[in-house]
């Protein structure tokens, strides 16, 4: 007999992007550059050189887009807000073309049902800030609120959902560690005061919603499991280092008021213990936590691996995506049930799950097949669903990513996309995964009890 399945009454289920990586037309309509336009025209910063100037057109196209997600079910899109479309010089004079932009994609949107999440900022931080010093500067915690306060005036009437940051550790670590991404830094010491300014910008955005907001308001963080590769002492406490690095040091302060206990450790002399007056910004309260889950982390002590000293083990027989991030739906469980352990019941959305596999450049036929990432999201939305039967409270799932995009520094050669798009045509292309995916809402979960390859990925 196949066991039942059904998501909670009320469910919101989801796709999600962020504007560099869809929308093109960077500088049009009197935007200003931020600094990933200016890191994507660096030479070899991005693979072949590509760039997000064109992207997934999605500025001009966004109608067109809206529709497919009216065809796909969706209940809710998470989308973010280009910075410096709003405000080009980072502060001060506000577009108001910009802001006329997101205000005919959040009326849009309404039109077809679906409720937006506005994601105040993935990663593009207008360039005229950067050379103020961007999350370098503590004035950038004022200057975001004032951001958001701008946009909280001109979208709060319509927008139910704000996410204040996206993945700050992402912005710290490859944005300022190992300078991957913009703005390309290579510094522990930078590191750790990014993540100290990002953190009080989340406060003081927070405090500025409460203070002109309506609806709700999170913050989004990737989490990636750590288990350690062997039962040795070194490897447990490398691996408990690597898990407060990555797992606990923007949950902690906003959650519990405290920095994550091996932070000092890790960071070592370029440590500054954060001072009671950031510790009470950082911990404004929340109405939820946005986690975006993608793979675990099998650790083993590495001495030159530096700051965590700890570095990640490939498994034999796991089968890992295109990004080379191992399967591990297991995994999704266990960090979603961890929230809950560590932090108690916190309303919880999955704000992004999804994988990059071998898909094709052109679509030859409709839908695209690709069923390496049906079996990928069937097995983690079954993990989802054990969460949920274990007591968590998640109110909500985005697949990442509606469109293949701009995927930051590998450019166009990694494809998440439920929908293809050809980016020498822009034609959009129904993949599978699009179809199961609407299966699933329309049946809220039930569909994938009859999934075909329902454990090809148990983790």
């Amino acid at each position: 007999m196949t066991e039942a399945i059904r998501f909670p009454d009320g469910f919101l289920w989801g796709a999600a992007t962020s504007a560099y990586q869809i929308e093109g037309s960077p500088l049009a309509d009197g935007a200003g550059p931020s600094n990933w336009h200016r890191f994507a025209h660096t030479p070899g910063r991005t693979r072949n050189g590509d760039t997000g100037d064109v992207a997934c057109d999605h500025y001009r196209r966004y109608a067109d887009d809206v529709e497919l997600m009216a065809a796909l079910g969706l209940g809710g899109y998470r989308f973010s807000i280009s910075w410096s479309r709003i405000l080009p010089e980072g502060r001060g004079r506000v577009n108001p073309r910009g802001l006329d932009f997101y205000s005919r994609l959040v009326d849009h949107l309404l039109a077809r049902g679906i409720r937006p999440l506005v994601t105040l900022f993935h990663w593009d931080l207008p360039a005229a800030l950067e050379d103020r010093g961007g999350w370098l500067e503590p004035a950038i915690a004022g200057w975001f609120a004032d951001y958001a306060e701008v946009v909280f005036r001109a979208l709060g009437d319509r927008v139910p959902m704000w996410a204040t940051l996206n993945e700050p550790w992402v912005v710290m670590d490859a944005g300022y560690l190992h300078g991957v991404h913009a703005p390309g830094h290579r510094s522990v010491e930078e590191a750790a005061s990014a993540a100290r300014n990002l953190l009080r910008a989340h406060g003081s955005a927070v405090q500025r919603f409460r203070a002109h907001g309506r609806g709700s308001i999170g913050l989004v963080v990737n989490l990636e499991p750590k288990d350690p590769a062997s039962d040795a002492r070194a490897d447990l406490e490398a691996t408990a280092r690597a898990d407060d690095y990555m797992n606990r040091q923007f949950l902690d302060p906003v959650l519990l008021g405290r920095p994550a206990e091996r932070l000092p450790e890790v960071f070592g002399a370029s440590w500054t213990p954060p001072s009671a007056a950031d510790l009470e910004l950082m911990r404004q309260p929340v109405d939820w936590i946005g986690v975006n889950y993608y793979t675990r982390s099998v650790v083993r002590d590495d001495p030159a691996a530096l700051p965590v000293r700890a570095s990640a083990v490939r498994q034999d027989g796991s089968r890992y995506t295109e990004t080379g991030w191992e399967v591990h739906p297991a995994s999704f469980t266990r960090v979603l049930c961890g929230i809950r352990d560590r932090y108690g019941t916190v309303p919880l959305y999955v704000t992004e799950n999804g994988a990059a596999f071998d898909d094709p450049a052109t679509a030859r036929q409709e839908p695209v097949g690709d069923p390496s990432r049906v079996e990928y999201l069937c097995a983690h939305l079954l993990a989802a669903h054990e969460a949920i039967r274990r007591g968590v409270d998640l109110r909500g799932y985005f697949a990442w990513s509606l469109l293949d995009n701009f995927e930051w520094s590998q450019g166009y050669s990694k494809r998440f996309g439920l929908v293809h798009v050809d980016f020498a045509t822009q034609r959009r292309t129904w993949k599978s995964s699009a179809q199961f995916l609407r299966d699933v809402i329309r049946s809220n979960g039930a569909s994938l009890a009859e999934t075909p390859g329902r454990g090809a990925f148990r983790g």
